[in-house]
């Protein structure tokens, strides 16, 4: 990693090697005996959608069962402005291979009756948006808030977006990326350009990720997803859609009650200004799955990303002085619950 500013660079750095060590440094500013009764869970496989989670929580459910579960995988909107996440949004996501011959044949020779299969698929992605950039899967649950809107020209500039680029979509900015419906093309299966040739391709396949507003059934959005590339491959080709095994449901959480009170009144401590309540976009599966198995717990999702973080990008980045604010509220948490 790499100090600048007053902010580590790194892959990780905020999202989320941050987290963990909020939780260590936490333990260690108690000389390692903390005022109430602490377990430590690090969970590696949040990124790939959690698969032995729900077993591993049912054979040590036990060992793991707490009255307050602390999550430090979300953000902040600002560095000295401290978050409980609210709401997340569910993730989904299909591979969709499209077929049109039994081999490559010349572009030349044959171009014109027939297709290629690369085309195919661009024109069943195209249609998952429509002229306005909202996504076009029908059915699918989308809420609103009466959050106030966040300025654009801050939005761009955080997200990098270039001059003239559109934003995609209608409503504020918060609720387009935490409330309603995203759809985005991860990765496609084609020859690379630098390898392209004059053939018609045979086939090609593309995996697309979407995610989904509070409320949805993950499940059920999957299948609407699948669903709609299904009728939108064009000129016969042949299609198949696997879908993929990482469901993230979409999770909202019940902010009310002691430890959410004694969680506001230590991060403003630690802050130096209130508490505020907020939706974040991205997906943490193993949300509902610790909600799901100690059902009387309370969960706080805190975080110590800011906008700035840049999560998953090669200039992640986290904020030191945030990441110490962020320490010093956890610690004054658990000595507020001890009292």
């Amino acid at each position: 990693p790499t100090e600048r500013d007053g902010r580590l660079y790194g892959r990780g750095a905020a999202d989320d090697k941050a987290g963990v060590m909020t939780h260590l440094a936490t333990l260690r500013a108690f000389g390692g005996k903390p005022p109430v009764g602490v377990t430590l869970f690090v969970e590696g496989e949040e990124e790939s959608g959690s698969p032995t989670l729900t077993a591993l929580l049912a054979e040590h459910r036990d060992l793991l069962a707490a009255d307050v579960i602390i999550i430090a995988d979300a953000a902040n909107p600002a560095t000295d402005v401290p978050a409980l996440t609210t709401t997340l949004r569910g993730l989904v996501d299909v591979v969709v291979e499209v077929s049109m011959l039994e081999q490559p044949v010349h572009s030349g020779v044959f171009g014109g009756p027939v297709g290629d299969a690369l085309t195919a698929l661009c024109k069943a992605l195209a249609s998952l948006h429509d002229d306005k950039g909202e996504v076009a899967v029908p059915g699918l649950v989308r809420t609103e808030s009466e959050a106030p809107d966040m300025d654009e020209a801050t939005f761009r500039s955080t997200v990098g977006l270039l001059d003239g680029v559109e934003l995609l979509g209608s409503g504020t900015i918060p609720d387009r990326t935490n409330l309603k419906p995203a759809i985005a093309v991860l990765g496609i299966d084609a020859p690379r350009v630098a390898d392209a040739s004059n053939v018609l391709l045979p086939r090609a396949r593309a995996m697309v990720s979407m995610r989904l507003a509070p409320g949805e059934d993950a499940l059920a959005a999957q299948q609407a997803l699948s669903e709609h590339l299904r009728a939108h491959v064009p000129w016969g080709a042949h299609v198949s859609i696997e879908a993929g095994a990482g469901v993230a449901e979409p999770f909202a959480l019940q902010s009310t009650g002691s430890a959410y009170d004694a969680a506001r009144s230590a991060y403003s401590r630690a802050y130096g200004n209130s508490v505020v309540e907020m939706g974040i976009g991205g997906s943490i599966p193993f949300i509902a799955e610790f909600a799901r198995t100690f059902p009387g717990a309370a969960v706080l999702v805190t975080g110590v990303g800011d906008p700035a973080s840049r999560w998953h990008g090669i200039d992640e980045s986290l904020d030191l002085a945030m990441f110490g604010r962020g320490v010093l509220a956890e610690a004054y948490f658990l000595q507020t619950l001890a009292e």
